[in-house]
């Protein structure tokens, strides 16, 4: 048959998982911990299982987690989104990402991102009809060339991604790049679809900075979160989307007819969680922070070049004092040959520069790390 996603094949993730699984590596690619979820969510999602809490929730999300979520945002941002008009709870944030665009984005429009990527932006425009323009972020620290973006900027643009912190990076935007932003989208009917599943992973004392901190970029974005991210459970696919009512409606319509709602119990648990857990959110950042410095520690006496990730629970090396191989051949290598499974960087890019960068994962048990680490230093 024809495909509508010619130049698409197997995300990278799903590559690099399945030949870490058959070659019996250790799993530092795809982003998900090989620890559990709390202890308590884990028993609320039990209760509401038992409680029979199976059958269809509202499709915007259940009343006590929309509620729950504004309250979030106010505490933490300063942002007052009306739980009814404003938040919409999804089945992950790739739904409501595809989401966000299908509702936006027309046949002929063009939206800006900024490579390396996530590979679920340019997909999702290309659906929509749309041309994606792939700026590529300034090395060596991935930051955005502003003027390259009010260049790139014309009557067809229709939208604009960022992704803070940023995957696969670790780069963190500043409040300075929010404040460019909004000048150059000023007087204009460009939107924002700002990716912020990982807003809970800043380091180093640094302040995430959300579009929803942001008074007039607030009106133009959709702001996406991840619970799977914060909680530990990237199984579970629950995210939500906030953004203001005219265009959240138009986001649901897409939304009612891609999932229609996310899973009912697990909605109860989340909402009770977040009501008497808020210290897991809080103390995720020096959770992380913990966990990057024990690896960045433990790989000081390897080959490997790098500077700490700023946020994410991802960090990037240099592998060009080991070996010259394009990254995906060196991934490869690395997987099958040595037992440690990395992303490359080039699947993120529409062109990708000569690099020498994987990313590795580090939101594991202490003894991964270890166990990663101690092959990572033979090379």
């Amino acid at each position: 048959m024809r495909s509508k996603l010619p130049n698409v094949g197997t995300t990278i993730f799903t590559v690099m998982s399945t030949m870490a699984q058959d070659h019996g590596a250790i799993n530092l690619s795809q982003g998900f911990p090989d620890f559990d979820c709390p202890a308590r969510l884990r028993e609320l999602v039990a209760q509401y299982l038992d409680d029979k809490k199976n059958q269809y929730p509202p499709m915007t999300g259940i009343p006590s987690l929309r509620a729950a979520i504004a309250q979030k945002v106010l505490d933490l941002y300063g942002c007052s989104a009306d739980m009814d008009q404003e938040v919409t709870v999804t089945s992950g944030a790739t739904e409501a990402i595809f989401d966000a665009i299908q509702a936006s984005v027309s046949a002929g429009e063009e939206v800006i991102v900024f490579d390396p990527a996530y590979d679920c932006y340019d997909p999702a425009v290309t659906l929509a009809g749309g041309r994606t323009i792939h700026i590529p972020l300034s090395l060596p620290k991935f930051t955005i060339d502003w003027d390259r973006v009010k260049a790139a900027i014309s009557a067809r643009t229709r939208m604009i991604i960022i992704n803070t912190p940023h995957n696969p990076s670790g780069a963190i935007m500043s409040k300075e790049d929010l404040n460019i932003l909004a000048q150059i989208t000023r007087d204009t009917e460009i939107l924002i679809l700002s990716d912020e599943v990982y807003e809970h992973m800043v380091f180093d004392g640094q302040q995430h900075e959300s579009v929803l901190r942001h008074e007039e970029l607030r009106q133009r974005s959709f702001a996406i979160f991840s619970f799977g991210k914060t909680y530990h459970a990237t199984g579970w696919k629950l995210a939500y989307c906030v953004a203001p009512p005219s265009m959240t409606a138009e986001f649901r319509k897409v939304h009612q007819f891609v999932t229609f709602t996310s899973t009912s119990f697990i909605q109860y648990a989340v909402a009770d969680f977040m009501q008497e857990c808020p210290q897991h959110a809080a103390e995720l950042s020096l959770f992380y922070q913990e966990k990057r410095d024990t690896f960045n520690h433990l790989l000081g006496e390897s080959r490997l070049q790098f500077s700490p990730s700023h946020g994410t629970y991802f960090q990037l090396v240099d592998y060009s004092e080991i070996s010259s191989l394009p990254d995906f051949e060196f991934a490869s290598y690395l997987t099958k040959e040595k037992g440690v499974a990395a992303i490359p960087l080039s699947p993120f890019y529409k062109e990708a520069p000569n690099n020498t960068l994987i990313r590795f994962c580090f939101c594991k048990d202490d003894a991964t790390l270890h166990a990663a680490a101690k092959i990572l230093c033979t090379l």
